[in-house]
């Protein structure tokens, strides 16, 4: 099957490193120089080095020969950050799209709009389009190391084509329905993962971490619920698992975002220092609106809101948490 990639950040490279173990694969990149050098060094130095790319996988500038190459029975995989979604689907309005699938997790910033929202607005039309998501540091997909995502769309046949296409190896693909929960999921997460990292920087315990984490899935189910998504969602990959990896794993840009400000950094200089896009920071903002627009209470989303843009201090955010009054779990 071909397969094309729409972004050369860490994930889309290492997701098609893995692909084109069996697949041809083609990996687009905005900036020219750069792909040459991926094509010709077989690494993608920028974003995710010490990696090399197999002979399949063909890195590229070229815009219209990376969607050509998907075909009409090929796959495409848009690798963009939320905010790049957009712009990337509008180049596509005028080409043939027969699959389309993307890795990217978070709210549009302006609009609040979940990615497959955005997808169907650009394209005014029926296509099928899906989510790839779950637990998953683009380092260890790489390297080869076990993982697994899930496809959510409401195509059986996209879902089928990318299970088909993904699943193998060291790679585990379920499949889902439920597109809003699973976006949901993969939004908020990266939020309370700069929650975690705020607590764990200022030393507050093992105690206190498992109690955020917790009750952070009982907020991200609240708002998936609240907008369509399917409960039981909540409880699998792309809920529990992948919360629970951002908000502990090491190489979770979001926590070190959590423990900069612990330490008293700038957040623009925490982000400059991390050299990618941390998604919760953009999200943060985008949730806390929609949350108050359809009345949905999230208290850990709202906190972290208020240290990233309204000036509060990591310690008044977590003596507002303490300070809540005592209520029911469920």
């Amino acid at each position: 099957m071909n397969i094309t990639i729409l972004g050369a950040g860490a994930w889309g490279t290492a997701l098609a490193i893995l692909l084109a173990e069996r697949h041809p694969v083609m990996l687009w990149g905005r900036e020219a120089q750069a792909m040459r050098d991926a094509d010709s060094l077989r690494e993608n130095r920028a974003y995710l080095p010490g990696f090399t790319l197999p002979r399949a996988l063909r890195p590229t500038a070229d815009f219209d020969a990376a969607v050509a190459h998907a075909g009409e029975d090929g796959l495409l995989i848009v690798a963009t950050s939320v905010s790049g979604l957009r712009p990337v689907v509008e180049r596509l309005r005028g080409s043939p799209v027969p699959n389309l699938v993307w890795l990217c997790k978070g709210l549009e910033e302006n609009t609040r709009l979940l990615p497959h929202q955005v997808v169907s607005e650009v394209f005014g039309r029926a296509l099928p389009h899906g989510a790839l998501s779950g637990p998953s540091f683009a380092q260890e997909v790489a390297a080869g190391l076990p993982c697994a995502l899930t496809v959510a769309s409401a195509s059986p046949e996209l879902r089928e084509r990318v299970v088909k296409a993904v699943h193998g190896r060291s790679m585990r693909v379920y499949a889902s329905e439920d597109l809003v929960g699973v976006e949901v999921g993969g939004a908020v997460k990266n939020i309370l993962a700069i929650a975690t990292g705020v607590l764990d920087g200022m030393g507050l315990g093992l105690n206190a971490r498992a109690a955020l984490i917790t009750r952070g899935l009982a907020e991200i189910t609240r708002l998936g619920v609240a907008l369509g998504g399917r409960a039981e969602t909540f409880m699998g990959l792309t809920g529990v698992g992948d919360l629970i990896l951002t908000c502990t794993g090491d190489l979770s840009r979001n926590r070190r975002v959590g423990l900069g400000l612990a330490e008293g950094k700038k957040l623009e200089a925490i982000v400059q220092e991390l050299g990618h896009v941390a998604e919760g920071v953009r999200c943060a903002g985008a949730v806390r609106a929609l949350a108050g627009d359809i009345g949905i209470e999230m208290p850990i989303a709202d906190a972290v809101a208020r240290v990233l843009f309204d000036g509060d201090s990591p310690a008044a955010m977590v003596e507002k948490l303490l300070s809540r009054d005592p209520r029911n779990e469920t």
